[in-house]
């Protein structure tokens, strides 16, 4: 059943992003941002509303403007997850979410002016205990960072990361984390981990402009897998052209695999074959879709026939088997008296896994969703 990961942690600094630790062995975060105009207030609120429905721990709004502030303020009084402004070039804009309560500000301090501006946006989130994160991207380095690169590399990310770093080093501020995006999966993994040498505060994954659902999704978890699996990561957002729902997803599948973070039902299932003896596919999409409420860790595995199917019910919190008109069910890793029917096989499941989660939840007394692995 849940085995710990095998995953040894990149040691770094806790920050707080609301009341969401980072950092320093803290649960990986997963978020995701808004696709709404943000001006939209309604439609963003529905947004947010839909990602903290299925986990998301942290939510990113873009705040271009003024007018956009001002919408973040009404955004803000709705929502219960924490939110972080994206902020470009206007340090006006950082100092008014501020003042309405933004959670983290994702603002390149480099890249908004004056030491008298820096200074006035790091000083504000001091006074607040507002955490700032550094993003920088492959597609957006300086003139001059392009110049002397020729084209972006893990040094030249890095390079751009390592001047905000030092702004605010310079300043004082050490409540910050720092991504190091590119589109290219081996160009944001190098840089990721050239980064990871350098700096001891949390790092944000993801590799950027991913793609659409299906190859985005393949990208992200190729990418991020690849540093999750060497203790590098402490927060990770998966960037996909789809709903960011979709993303709060595939973040928290990529973690379950590699069992660093479980979160809701792990579903092992079988590729299907001549073998099965009810429909596995149709099975595993129905309480899939049915069960997504759920939040407490659990195995369970739908197999359609008896040549793996018992060994891997015996390895997980439930699961059947398929047999001739009825299949075996097992619970605990044993097999039950109890045969389900395979015409009516998803009921009978459903409501198996909802008495289990609740038993366990039960016996548990503790918040699920901050299980870690």
């Amino acid at each position: 059943m849940h085995h710990e990961s095998p995953i040894k942690r990149r040691p770094s600094t806790r920050i707080y992003v609301g009341n969401v630790p980072i950092g320093d062995g803290a649960p990986i975060a997963v978020q995701s941002m808004t696709n709404t105009l943000t001006t939209d207030v309604e439609a963003t609120v529905a947004q947010i509303r839909s990602l903290e429905k299925v986990g998301a721990d942290l939510v990113r709004v873009s705040v271009p403007t003024m007018d956009a502030a001002e919408a973040f303020k009404l955004i803000k009084q709705q929502v219960n997850v924490p939110l972080i402004a994206d902020i470009h070039f206007d340090y006006r804009i950082a100092l008014k979410v501020a003042e309405y309560g933004v959670d983290c500000l994702r603002i390149n301090p480099g890249n908004i002016g004056n030491e008298a501006r820096i200074r006035s946006v790091v000083d504000c989130a001091r006074d607040k205990n507002i955490p700032i994160r550094i993003g920088v991207n492959g597609g957006s380095l300086e003139k001059e960072i392009q110049l002397k690169y020729g084209e972006p590399t893990a040094a030249a990310l890095v390079e751009s990361a390592m001047r905000h770093v030092d702004i605010l080093d310079r300043l004082n501020f050490d409540q910050f984390k720092v991504s190091v995006k590119a589109s290219d999966v081996f160009l944001a993994v190098d840089s990721y981990r050239l980064l990871a040498k350098q700096i001891n505060q949390p790092l944000h994954l993801g590799i950027t402009e991913a793609g659409g659902a299906r190859a985005g999704s393949v990208k992200s978890a190729v990418g991020l897998g690849m540093l999750l699996s060497e203790g590098i990561g402490d927060t990770l957002r998966i960037s996909l052209a789809a709903d960011p729902v979709e993303e709060v997803k595939v973040g928290f599948d990529i973690l379950k695999s590699l069992r660093i973070r479980s979160r809701g039902i792990n579903f092992i299932a079988c590729p299907t074959c001549s073998r099965q003896e009810f429909d596995v596919i149709s099975t595993v999409n129905a309480l899939e879709e049915r069960l997504e409420d759920i939040i407490t860790p659990m195995d369970v595995s739908i197999i359609g026939c008896v040549v793996n199917g018992p060994g891997e019910a015996e390895a997980s919190h439930m699961g059947i088997a398929g047999g001739h008109k009825k299949s075996a069910f097992y619970e605990d890793g044993k097999r039950q008296k109890e045969r389900f029917d395979n015409n009516n096989v998803i009921d009978q499941l459903e409501a198996k896994i909802r008495a289990k989660a609740a038993m366990l939840d039960s016996a548990n007394r503790i918040d699920v969703d901050n299980i870690d692995g």
